[in-house]
């Protein structure tokens, strides 16, 4: 699981280190964790739609999870959408110039970093 923080001021994202997936109650355990490290009072997660819009399986579990993240957690969850962050986040790897194995480590990071910073830059547009 890709994860991120902004700043303060909420202008910029910052990656954190991947979160290797256990059950739902290690998962919210340590994102309960970081809200707590970090002082997140928002959590944005990722909206993976299909490319035409809809809402597939994958969407559909993101809901679930942003639910009882809500839940858990006592935050707002807001639903982002993610699709293409993954393609991006190995675009932009690649004129990096980082190598491949490197890459699929870094992956998911990255793409946490490219959907926490579209959110906060529709923010400071007003959106």
């Amino acid at each position: 699981m890709g994860l991120a923080v902004s700043d303060d001021l909420m202008i910029t994202a910052q990656p954190l280190p991947t979160w290797r997936r256990g059950d739902r109650r290690s998962d919210l355990a340590h994102l309960g964790d970081l809200v707590e490290k970090w002082g997140v009072h928002q959590v944005v997660v990722g909206y993976p739609r299909l490319l035409g819009g809809q809402v597939g399986e994958q969407a559909a579990g993101a809901q679930k999870f942003a639910e009882q993240l809500e839940t858990t957690l006592g935050l707002p969850v807001i639903l982002w959408d993610e699709r293409y962050s993954t393609v991006a986040a190995d675009r932009a790897l690649i004129e990096a110039g980082v190598r491949r194995k490197r890459r699929q480590q870094m992956r998911d990071s990255v793409a946490a970093l490219l959907i926490l910073q579209t959110y906060l830059d529709r923010q400071q547009r007003g959106g």
